[in-house]
């Protein structure tokens, strides 16, 4: 089976290659195949979220994949979370996506093979998210390049994605700076969110999501009923689906590349909350994200964008405490790759 060499990160803020496809074109052909080979039966649901976990990898390139197929008429989206497999039409069947499905062989080999940065990304997020409420700190490219046993390329494409993130930026002299996470900056990007978020999801509401929100809101409702027993993974999954997957129908493409750079918050609550900082006693979000998907659901965009606003504010100043929490309890990182503030 072919092997899927290193890349850059999808998507137009990514490194360009003239050598190598971009990430989503290489999942969008796993999922082509298997469709043409009959191993993906018709009608069988593809969720980003399940096929990503089974090809190692982000959403965000399935997300482009699944639209590309969309357009190639292999998928269809219908009243309902995901595409169906099939021309517009035809009835949707939720299976269990397996990776024999999508051309994993008996004898275990995966159907591809990690990208060099998705190795490593997760780690250095959490690096960095830690580092960030310290203050401004130095990144030297090489050195964490030669920490992690990458090449330099590897370290730059982790990078990149960060920056798409706010969560690292270029100096004055272009050399790479921990983007500082404070108080003040945590305050201004939540104003820019509770401005700018429920106008993107108002609009994605009129491009029609309500299907979406209803199987959302019902997967909110086991969590709530799990909670505490609930991973952080599974959190952030949660905040994923209400603050980008539900908005990805927005037709305002500026305004969502607005809100993707204040995503670092989001990146602050994944890395701290049930780690450097504790869970709460009750559920950090849940109730109020089920109050705006109930919304959703109902297409009441005017309850929606105001239930959103209000959820945006008071997590404001949550994430402002474990920020707090964190800078009051724990030393700032040492690490090799780490320069000067």
């Amino acid at each position: 089976m072919k092997t899927i060499s290193n890349s850059g990160p999808s998507g137009p803020s990514g490194p360009s290659s003239t050598r190598q496809s971009p990430l989503y074109a290489l999942v969008a052909d796993v999922l082509r195949k298997s469709i043409r080979a009959g191993r993906i039966p018709a009608g069988a649901v593809l969720l980003e979220g399940p096929v990503a976990q089974l090809l190692g990898c982000t959403r965000t390139p399935v997300r482009h994949a699944l639209n590309a197929l969309a357009d190639e008429g292999l998928v269809s989206r219908f009243d309902g979370r995901g595409h169906a497999v099939g021309t517009a039409g035809v009835a949707p069947e939720r299976v269990a996506l397996t990776a024999a499905m999508l051309g994993a062989t008996p004898e275990g080999e995966p159907v591809r093979k990690a990208l060099g940065w998705e190795a490593i990304h997760e780690q250095v997020e959490r690096q960095v998210v830690h580092l960030s409420v310290f203050g401004r700190h130095r990144i030297n490219e090489l050195e964490l390049a030669r920490h992690f046993g990458v090449g330099r390329t590897v370290a730059r494409s982790v990078l990149l994605r960060m920056e798409g993130l706010g969560l690292v930026e270029k100096d004055e002299r272009l050399r790479w700076a921990v983007t500082p996470l404070d108080d003040g900056r945590i305050n201004h990007l939540y104003e820019l969110r509770w401005l700018l978020e429920p106008a993107a999801l108002q609009a994605s509401m009129r491009a029609g999501v309500s299907a979406e929100a209803v199987q959302m809101a019902a997967d909110l409702r086991l969590a709530i009923g799990d909670y505490p027993d609930v991973s952080a993974g599974a959190l952030d999954a949660l905040e994923h689906d209400l603050h980008v997957q539900l908005l990805q129908r927005c037709p305002n493409q500026d305004l969502l590349q607005s809100l993707q750079r204040t995503r670092c918050v989001l990146t602050l609550s994944k890395h701290v909350l049930g780690d450097s900082a504790p869970m709460p006693e009750s559920d950090p979000f849940m109730a109020e994200h089920l109050a705006v998907l109930e919304a959703v659901a109902a297409a009441d965009g005017e309850s929606a964008g105001r239930l959103l606003r209000a959820h945006l504010e008071a997590a404001c100043r949550n994430v402002v405490q474990r920020a707090g929490i964190v800078r009051e309890s724990y030393a700032v990182p040492s690490l090799s790759w780490i320069g000067e503030r």
